[in-house]
């Protein structure tokens, strides 16, 4: 009787050592995909955005710092800003390429005229520059 104890007990403890590494090996491999996974959702979305950058000039051809460049969705009339770099640059970025976006530049009372950045334009980053109109 005290033989059959020992085996049945050597036998739990086994199974209790193998259901724990079982379930081990299986959070491993869980947790070891997650990152793999977000990382593969997170390129597929970058995939199907784009960008738009540029530079804003001046009459003269001069970068103009500080010029606030509107982006203007024309499907829900959302309008995002970006004020211009050191360089006269602007960039916006996470874009639909089913909308088609309004761009437009303004500097001390001075415009740029609008350019539209269509849906029809396959390219993953569009450059547009804007020229600043004399002021009126």
């Amino acid at each position: 009787m005290v033989v059959t104890e020992m085996v049945e007990a050597t036998s739990n403890k086994w199974e209790t050592r193998m259901r724990n590494f079982w379930i081990f090996l299986m959070t491993f491999v869980l947790l070891a995909g997650a990152p793999a996974s977000f990382a593969q959702k997170k390129n597929k979305a970058d995939e199907q955005n784009r960008s738009v950058k540029g530079a804003v000039k001046s009459v003269d051809e001069q970068s103009v710092t500080g010029a606030v460049v509107q982006l203007k969705n024309t499907k829900t009339l959302q309008v995002r800003s970006f004020i211009t770099k050191d360089d006269g640059t602007f960039y916006f970025h996470g874009l639909s390429p089913d909308i088609d976006y309004e761009l437009k530049a303004d500097y001390q009372g001075a415009s740029s005229d609008k350019k539209t950045l269509s849906s029809f334009d396959s390219r993953k980053e569009a450059i547009i520059n804007l020229k600043l109109n004399a002021k009126k």
